[in-house]
């Protein structure tokens, strides 16, 4: 037993306090003990985040975001900035309050109700499992590109063994290759941005040349286009919320998650946001790219500007950071998920076993042989795929700000009105937006997820399972409470 046994007596928790000290914050005052290595430092955090997110992602979907913004593209990542900062303060909020690797689940769990917080989680669960797969499948789709006539799937368990060995070798090993592919990436990014200004100034390509219609053209932006590239941008930023389930690992305190999301989305915003303002100046003001050209616009326009030999290391840096980097960044924050709902009795028990190297081992075999099965059913399919990761996504953000406000506000009394109520509110608004004009096929295919999940939970419950309230936790003095700094 790694948890005390339920109270099913008592299924409402005590009313959550607004702030309390790092002490009060530790994984032994929500009744578990510290199973999981505690060695990644708040810049590991950042790093992590930023890996998952992927500096470099905007260069796969350039010529596609192009087309659908009109040639737009920084705008739109301007867009998701702004639409996902409100989500990332509301997991600030949580992760201050419940540093558990759980993320959603365990904030829902704690901060509203158990039994919500298992479909919190089993929502998120539908995003997280499926991302390591569809990393796999976009990266062998691209190593069939450069290595003609080679088979997608050998590929794609080429990157699942190479992901699985480094997520059970350990934190370290993935803290030290989050390192070297952060350099890797950033080394591109840095040349990119020498390469484009380089031929701006010398007017080398036809109709490149300074300008701000990528960022704001008023001719171009109508409400409609806003609210397309909203739901593109969003999208985009998927990822950062994989630092809470990295949060029982952290060496930082209780606010080192919170504050990682929010700096390494912030960073990656500004990435984002350089690469596709200076990729389209260099697009010299074209309407749309052919329908044949818009899968490697971007690395096409790095050809045109330097030679075929850069662009084909572009291409090769693009598929190492989505086919080893991003999922194994993916694979880590799911098997931390399972091995968070196993440890409160949602999920079959063995999924919480650690290693000796202090890592979730059964749970990271698990996520490393559904990847291995999925990638043939989904070869092919990214569209579908993707669009049933988005919804999982959207679901979970959505749980997530009723939470914040549940929590704080109903449970805890707070009068932080801003923090607590208008910033989750709007995030609300902004995720449930683009979650009601997603794809109908990602929604059919969330419900049925629901499904699955209501009969899972029906299963746990009549097992007994549950879930101990949430220790009560000291009431700030009044000075505490004006003094304190909210991130």
């Amino acid at each position: 037993m790694n948890r005390s046994e339920p109270s099913n007596s008592n299924p409402q928790k005590p009313p959550l306090p607004p702030e309390a000290t790092d002490e009060a914050h530790t994984v032994e005052s929500f009744g578990y003990t510290q199973e999981l290595r505690r060695s990644i430092s708040t810049t590991d955090l950042i790093i992590y985040g930023l890996i998952f997110m992927v500096p470099i992602a905007p260069w796969a979907i350039f010529g596609t975001v192009y087309n659908e913004a009109k040639g737009m593209v920084p705008l739109v990542y301007t867009i998701g900035l702004i639409a996902m900062i409100f989500t990332a303060l509301s997991y600030s909020q949580m992760s201050r309050r419940v540093p558990l690797a759980g993320s959603v689940f365990s904030y829902v769990g704690a901060g509203v109700h158990p039994n919500l917080g298992f479909f919190a989680g089993w929502v998120m669960l539908l995003d997280y499992l499926l991302v390591p797969t569809l990393l796999y499948v976009f990266a062998a789709e691209s190593m069939v590109g450069i290595f003609p006539g080679t088979e997608r799937w050998i590929w794609a368990l080429v990157f699942v063994a190479i992901n699985t060995i480094v997520n059970l070798a350990g934190v370290n090993s993935i803290k030290l290759m989050n390192r070297l592919f952060l350099i890797m990436e950033l080394f591109f990014v840095a040349a990119f941005i020498v390469i484009a200004v380089t031929t701006l100034n010398g007017g080398t390509l036809p109709n490149a040349e300074w300008a701000t219609t990528p960022m704001w053209n008023p001719s171009e932006v109508t409400a409609p286009l806003i609210a397309a590239a909203l739901s593109i941008a969003v999208l985009s930023f998927l990822g950062f919320d994989g630092i809470a389930t990295m949060a029982e690992e952290s060496t930082g305190g209780h606010r080192s998650a919170g504050r990682a999301m929010i700096v390494s989305l912030i960073v990656v915003a500004v990435l984002f946001i350089t690469q596709t303002w200076l990729a389209s100046l260099l697009a010299g003001g074209i309407d749309a790219f052919p329908e044949d050209k818009v899968g490697n616009a971007f690395f096409d326009i790095v050809a045109a500007a330097s030679t075929t030999g850069w662009a084909k290391a572009f291409l090769v840096c693009n598929v190492l950071a989505v086919g080893i980097a991003n999922a194994m960044a993916a694979q880590a924050a799911t098997s931390r998920l399972l091995f968070s709902m196993s440890r409160d009795k949602k999920l079959p028990g063995f999924l919480h076993q650690v290693n000796k190297r202090q890592v979730p081992q059964n749970a990271i075999l698990v996520v490393s042989g559904l990847s291995a099965i999925l990638v043939v059913f989904f070869v092919g399919q990214i569209g579908l795929i993707s669009s049933m990761v988005n919804f999982g996504a959207l679901s979970g953000f959505l749980l997530l700000h009723f939470a914040v406000i549940w929590s704080y506000t109903v449970r805890g009394r707070s009068k932080d009105w801003l923090n607590h109520v208008i910033l989750p509110g709007i995030g609300f608004l902004i995720i449930g937006y683009v979650l009601i004009n997603s794809d109908i096929l990602a929604k059919i295919g969330g419900l049925c997820w629901l499904l699955v999940g209501i009969i899972v939970f029906i299963v746990y419950r009549k097992k007994g399972a549950g879930i101990s309230a949430l220790p009560a936790e000291p009431q700030p003095t009044p000075e505490e409470t004006t003094t304190r700094q909210d991130i």
